[in-house]
C-alpha cells in the first residue's frame, strides 16, 4: 500500500476525523478500539462467509481531483472471489462502456467496497486499492461465475487494507426476490400436501393443483 498508517482504523480516521470524534465524544471509544489493534486487516471465516453470500455491492473510487464515483456491481452468490488472504476479486461484465470506474482507478487506485445483506440487516465497509486487469483472458474467464448470462471484459483486483462492520441501526430488511419465490414456492407445495392428506382422510378427490 502507498500510505503508511498508525492503525489500520487510520485508512478512514484521518486526523480531521479523529479532531471531530474529539469535538463530538466519541474518540476515547475508537482510541479503544486502535489500542486493540484496530480493523481487522485480513479476510477471516466470518468475512469469507459474508462474501459467498453476497451477490451485490457498492464499488467507490475517485479521481485524481477526489470526484468521488459509486458503482453497482452485481452478479450471482460467489461471483466475489478470494485469492488469498488479503485480495479479492471479481468478473467485470460489459455495461454501459462509459469507464469512470476504469478511469478513476488508472489515476488513483485507492477504492471502497460497501456489502449490504439487507435479509438480515448486515452491512461490511472494505477500504484498499483496487486494479483493472483488461489483459489476461484466462483469469478473466476463470472468475466468470459459470453459467450466468453476462459478457465479462476484464477483472477488477482489490487489495484489502482494512474492513470493518456496522450495527444493524436503520437497516431496512429487504429480500430478494429468488428468496421469496423459492419460501413461497415451499410454502405452496407443503399447503398441496396437507390439502391431499386431509382429503385422504375424508375419503374425498384429491384436489388438483392450479
Amino acid at each position: 500500500m502507498s500510505d503508511v498508517h498508525t492503525y489500520s482504523s487510520d485508512v478512514a480516521f484521518t486526523p480531521a476525523v479523529k479532531a471531530i470524534q474529539a469535538r463530538k465524544g466519541s474518540r476515547e471509544a475508537y482510541a479503544n478500539v486502535e489500542a486493540r489493534g484496530g480493523w481487522r486487516t485480513e479476510i477471516d471465516e466470518n468475512l469469507a462467509g459474508f462474501l459467498a453470500e453476497a451477490n451485490s455491492f457498492y464499488f467507490s473510487t475517485a479521481s485524481a481531483d477526489g470526484q468521488p464515483y459509486i458503482q453497482h456491481r452485481g452478479g450471482p452468490k460467489g461471483f466475489i472471489k478470494i485469492l488469498d488472504k488479503n485480495t479479492i476479486a471479481f468478473a467485470d461484465y460489459s455495461g454501459n462502456r462509459q469507464y469512470i470506474t476504469q478511469g478513476n482507478l488508472s489515476e488513483n487506485p485507492k477504492a471502497h467496497i460497501f456489502v449490504m445483506d439487507y435479509a438480515h440487516r448486515r452491512r461490511v465497509k472494505i477500504w484498499g486499492e483496487a486494479r483493472v486487469v483488461d489483459d489476461d483472458p484466462a483469469m478473466t474467464e476463470a472468475l466468470m461465475p459459470k453459467g450466468y448470462k453476462a459478457r465479462p471484459e476484464q477483472v477488477i483486483m482489490f487489495r484489502i487494507q482494512a474492513w470493518d462492520t456496522n450495527c444493524p441501526q436503520h437497516i431496512p430488511q429487504k429480500f430478494d426476490a429468488d428468496d421469496v419465490a423459492r419460501v413461497l414456492a415451499e410454502r405452496g407445495a407443503r399447503v398441496a400436501e396437507l390439502e391431499a392428506e386431509l382429503a385422504a382422510l375424508k375419503g374425498q378427490p384429491v384436489p388438483q393443483a392450479p
